[in-house]
């Protein structure tokens, strides 16, 4: 009796592995639809969303076309500055047309990204990916006329990520971060926290790294009531970014929340935007 009671435990031991196994094999080919909530619809023309402003086409190093929309600033207010704005994980640009609206009010220029996948664009999101296309948006932005030190990166969630890297191979006038995280692997952590998040995690999008090197002035925004981001983790980056310029909290404000797209967000960005012209 006593060896096949050992001989059940060895065989519970052997199937709860390899379920375990299969579980962690199917996070690790599942992740990315656990990271990226594209909107993949067809947007309609800039023009009829935002008025005044045009579509552009973004080309990328490996070979895509993506749309993406451009907003001149409000010619009496123009501050001579661009925003590259880089969004967060889900929906497509037409869902930041409010905000574009709000920045060309105050005198800045807009260039609103979708990524690859996003908004109708060909391709699926990656981190190498989401990288060439903001790449792509910065010689679109040169282009038409805005260089990248006369350029503020604003990244939104995700975007921090992608803005973060940015700051790697550009220097911006200014860099603006709405709820960022120190790397995706800790905001993983903290929604999975049964999971090796950090061991599977493919696409790491580090924010306080680049942040903490980069002497770029920098405004970080955040919630204090964010429940996707970790409110302590944005506090992290601000904490550590050596030219902070200004921290914008939001009371009560949660991460999708409207405020978080509206115009104390904007007024942010034109401060920094006016500080650094």
């Amino acid at each position: 009796m006593a060896r096949l009671r050992g001989r059940r435990i060895v065989v519970m031991l052997v199937v709860v592995a390899l379920l375990a196994g299969l579980s962690l094999a199917a996070v690790w080919g599942l992740q990315r639809q656990l990271v990226y909530y594209p909107d993949a619809s067809d947007v309609p023309p800039a023009g009829e969303v935002l008025p005044g402003a045009s579509d552009v086409t973004l080309e990328t190093a490996d070979g895509l076309e993506l749309g993406a929309w451009y907003l001149p600033a409000d010619a009496g207010r123009d501050t001579g500055l661009a925003v590259l704005l880089a969004p967060g994980n889900g929906g497509n640009r037409a869902g930041r047309a409010g905000l574009a609206r709000e920045l060309g009010d105050r005198g800045l220029a807009v260039l609103l990204l979708d990524y690859r996948g996003y908004g109708g664009n060909p391709g699926s999101p990656s981190e190498d990916g989401l990288a060439a296309d903001a790449d792509a948006a910065v010689r679109a932005l040169d282009d038409l006329g805005h260089p990248s030190d006369r350029t503020v990166f604003f990244g939104e969630s995700l975007g921090t990520g992608v803005v973060a890297g940015l700051l790697q191979r550009h220097r911006p006038a200014a860099v603006v971060l709405r709820s960022p995280f120190t790397e995706l692997a800790d905001v993983g952590r903290h929604h999975y926290p049964w999971l090796p998040v950090r061991t599977l995690l493919r696409d790491r999008f580090p924010v306080l790294g680049p942040v903490a090197g980069s002497d770029v002035p920098v405004t970080v925004i955040y919630g204090d009531r964010d429940d996707v981001v970790p409110t302590e983790l944005s506090v992290r980056v601000a904490d550590n970014a050596p030219a902070l310029a200004e921290r914008v909290v939001i009371e009560g404000a949660g991460h999708n929340d409207a405020v978080m797209f509206g115009p104390r967000v904007a007024d942010a960005v034109e401060r920094l935007a006016r500080s650094v012209g």
